[in-house]
């Protein structure tokens, strides 16, 4: 092969549409834009335009309050790390945190720490070193004889 033998698939371009070529052509006069008005002229982009009536998106009202220094914690169950724990993929006898769970592959990314629920049976005896946990999820873990481990501001 050549590259003067190199060709698009069939099929893979298209002619461009020649407007404004006589009434024969079924594009001709106006070009497919219909008649008269702002849409028939170029450089129109009207998002949202209603005319100069109030636009819907002013119409209504706002609503609504987005926190900016909000954490965004991953959830993660007992029953999940009980699966890995059965599955070899954490170590029982080290400290869980959310670095070891991402290796382990339970977590994709660490995001702002861990929040532990209480989700699902722990049979392990494990320490955590997470961000947050549910009132339940630290029962169970202390019922099973382990500790959960959490920064002065999230002990509730």
């Amino acid at each position: 092969m050549k590259l003067n033998e190199l060709r698009d698939r069939e099929g893979a371009t298209h002619s461009k549409k020649r407007l404004g070529r006589g009434i024969g052509s079924g594009s001709g006069k106006t070009g497919g834009r219909g008649v008269k008005g702002q849409k028939a002229r170029s450089g129109v982009a009207i998002n949202g335009f209603e005319g100069g009536q109030m636009p819907l998106y002013r119409r209504l009202p706002k609503r609504g309050f987005k926190n900016i220094f909000a954490k965004d914690f991953n959830i993660v169950s007992l029953g999940r790390i009980q699966t890995a724990i059965d599955a070899g993929k954490l170590d029982a006898s080290a400290t869980i945190t959310a670095d070891t769970l991402v290796e382990a592959g339970v977590l994709r990314r660490a995001r702002d720490g861990v929040r532990l629920l209480s989700d699902g049976d722990l049979k392990a005896k494990l320490s955590f070193d997470v961000a947050g946990a549910s009132k339940g999820a630290i029962e169970k873990v202390e019922k099973a004889g382990g500790s959960v481990k959490l920064p002065e501001k999230a002990a509730k």
